[in-house]
Parts: structure tokens; sequence; C-alpha cells
């Protein structure tokens, strides 16, 4: 007989958002994210929202997507090793990740960096990975307002979209656009659930 309670999850992260939260803690709590850990609650929170067992509640695609520097420039910038060690933590959870190479572009006397086209792969992959797999959750980390219609095709295809932020930093850094919440199903804000559970924080930080 058919198992009524399984429950399929799909996360998808936006690495430059995802960094933005480390940078936050980093710079405030010598902290970063635990992956696994993360994984973890995301399992929790959907048994909790689903009132479906947590064993039977799956991440059965979980993907990154971000821009990085050519070798070269990583070296010169001494990322390498941060960057690798970082692949290392997706790679033992099973998250695949999506890169497009950085640009610099110079403006005045300053140097912009440009992460072009990673947000559209972001939304273009998500799309179509939830309607080839029909997960029964969709998970985007995620604070970019250009990510409101991804959420709102999702909902379309009948999926239950949560929104996981985390509103790290004190200057607003990693904050959420208002639209973006205003769309998703479910909107987890860890800022606010560490504040009500301050054990989270040091469930979740490595």
């Amino acid at each position: 007989m058919m198992n009524t309670t399984y429950q399929s999850i799909g996360l998808f992260i936006d690495g430059g958002y995802y960094a933005k939260i480390n940078d936050a803690l980093e710079q405030d709590f010598s902290k970063n994210v635990n992956v696994t850990a993360l994984m973890d609650f995301i399992r929790t929170k959907v048994s909790e929202i689903s009132t479906s067992p947590k064993m039977d509640c799956h991440i059965v695609e979980s993907h990154y997507f971000r821009g990085r520097y050519r070798v070269n420039d990583a070296s010169n910038k001494h990322l390498l090793f941060s960057e690798r060690k970082f692949e290392d933590s997706l790679i033992e959870n099973d998250v695949i990740f999506h890169y497009k190479h950085l640009r610099e572009i110079q403006k005045g006397t300053g140097v912009t960096v440009v992460e072009k086209g990673v947000d559209v792969w972001f939304a273009l992959e998500a799309y179509e990975f939830s309607l080839i797999r029909k997960f029964d959750y969709v998970v985007l980390i995620t604070g970019d307002a250009d990510h409101e219609m991804l959420i709102r095709k999702l909902k379309a295809l009948k999926i239950n979209v949560i929104l996981l932020t985390w509103n790290a930093s004190s200057n607003n850094t990693t904050s959420t656009a208002r639209l973006l919440k205003e769309e998703a199903c479910i909107h987890l804000e860890l800022s606010n659930l560490v504040a009500k559970n301050p054990s989270l924080f040091g469930e979740l930080c490595i």
C-alpha cells in the first residue's frame, strides 16, 4: 500500500544570498551555517507543516547557484581554499552546485563585480525540476525580489513554496524583499525563530 504521508522536498539555494548570511554570521559571531543541520531543520519544519513523520519527509533534490571567480582570480584573492572547503560541505550533503563566472567591470575609480545570469538560471532550473519531479514542497533560500514570479509559477503547479531566510546582518544586507515574503506560501525567517528559541542558533551554526 502506498505511503500517503511521504513528502518530497526540492531545495534551491541562491548562493549570493547564502554567502551574505555566512558573511554576517562570520563577522558578528565567527560562525557559519552548518549545511547538514540546515537540511535537517528543513525536514523538521516540513514534517511539522505537513503533519507527516519526519522519517517520511525527504529532500530529493538540492541545488546551489552562484557566480564565482576564474581560478587565477580566485587564487590571487586567496579564495581557493575557502571555496573548496565550502564545496566539500555541499558534496557531503548531495547538493548539486551550478556556477557561472563572475566578471569585474571598471566603473570610475572602483571595480564592480557582475554576477550575470545566475538569478535567471536559478529560476529556470527550480521551475523545470519542480515541473518534472512534482515536489510536494519547494524550499527557496533567497531574499531577491526577482524571484517573486518564480514563487507564483510554482504555486500554479500546486506546490507548497517555503521561503527560508535569515536576516543575520545588523545593516540589513541579508534582508528579504517584501513582495517575496508576501508571495510565498510559508515564510520561515530564522532570525525570528532564533529569537524565540536561542538554542536553534547553536544547532544551525558551526
